[in-house]
């Protein structure tokens, strides 16, 4: 009978795992859906979860091997949804940011399905600064290259 207890105190690690990654992935989409990008909102929590998951499914302690396999799926998998992201309109590429951040959100799930909070938290972090920060930054020297100063 209190063996079951055990499978639901993982069952509760499990899910607070899975939250903690779609708060942290949600809200770098959440600023993607807000430049009006075309991945935002509903991808970023999602490849995150995913990501999460599918580590999460190999139980604890996973086997090391099993767990290397995952993380190269995982890193190739979601290099091709972040490609989807890419847009060229003539001369001009826009949405390796978006697509970039993809990818992060993938490692962040993936951080936090291996115990590795503190590699999450500061990656959304910084993804969230590039994001926001630099931005000012790209626009101003976007404008230099265009007027040919």
């Amino acid at each position: 009978m209190f063996e079951s207890l055990g499978h639901w105190q993982g069952v509760w690690r499990d899910l607070l795992q899975l939250g903690v990654t779609y708060v942290l992935t949600a809200v770098i989409g959440w600023n993607r859906e807000k430049e009006e990008h075309s991945t935002g909102l509903r991808t970023f929590p999602i490849v995150g979860m995913a990501s999460c998951g599918y580590l999460l499914v190999l139980g604890s302690p996973p086997d090391i091997t099993a767990q290397s396999r995952v993380l190269q799926g995982l890193i190739t998998g979601i290099g091709f949804v972040g490609g989807g992201a890419i847009l060229k309109e003539g001369a001009t590429v826009r949405g390796t940011a978006t697509a970039a951040s993809i990818w992060n959100a993938g490692v962040i799930g993936a951080s936090v399905a291996m115990n590795h909070l503190e590699i999450a938290v500061l990656l959304a972090a910084l993804n969230l600064f590039t994001l926001r920060a630099l931005l000012p930054l790209k626009i101003w020297i976007d404008r230099k290259r265009d007027s040919g100063s």
